[in-house]
């Protein structure tokens, strides 16, 4: 007798169907972080708590429509990391060109004794 896998989505030959509920689901967490976005200013937040609440609801937007609209939830892992890891590697680069550029600018004010 074969086991069956009610949890698992049926394979069809075009590939794996999965339940619509999921899709609803995240739209609407999308709808609700859009909102906490909108509130954000809406409420006039200022300065660094601003931004670090716009970045966080972007990046978690960001990783909902990743994982989900684009499959990566159900991708082989060595795929999710040919993907994920490259944008990951460009923001470890920049804050380090962004960490550098500031230990120039200290440098030429020091050294140089240019102003501004």
């Amino acid at each position: 007798m074969e086991a069956t896998h009610a949890t698992t989505p049926a394979a069809t030959p075009e590939g794996q169907q999965h339940p619509v509920r999921i899709y609803l689901v995240v739209w609407g967490w999308l709808f609700v972080l859009s909102l906490f976005s909108y509130l954000v200013d809406y409420f006039q937040f200022q300065g660094l708590l601003r931004w670090t609440l716009i970045l966080l609801f972007m990046g978690l937007k960001a990783g909902l429509i990743v994982a989900v609209f684009m499959h990566m939830a159900w991708e082989r892992l060595a795929l999710a990391y040919a993907i994920l890891l490259p944008p990951v590697a460009v923001l470890v680069f920049a804050a380090l060109m962004l960490i550098e550029s500031d230990y120039t600018l200290w440098m030429r004010r020091t050294f140089l004794g240019t102003g501004d």
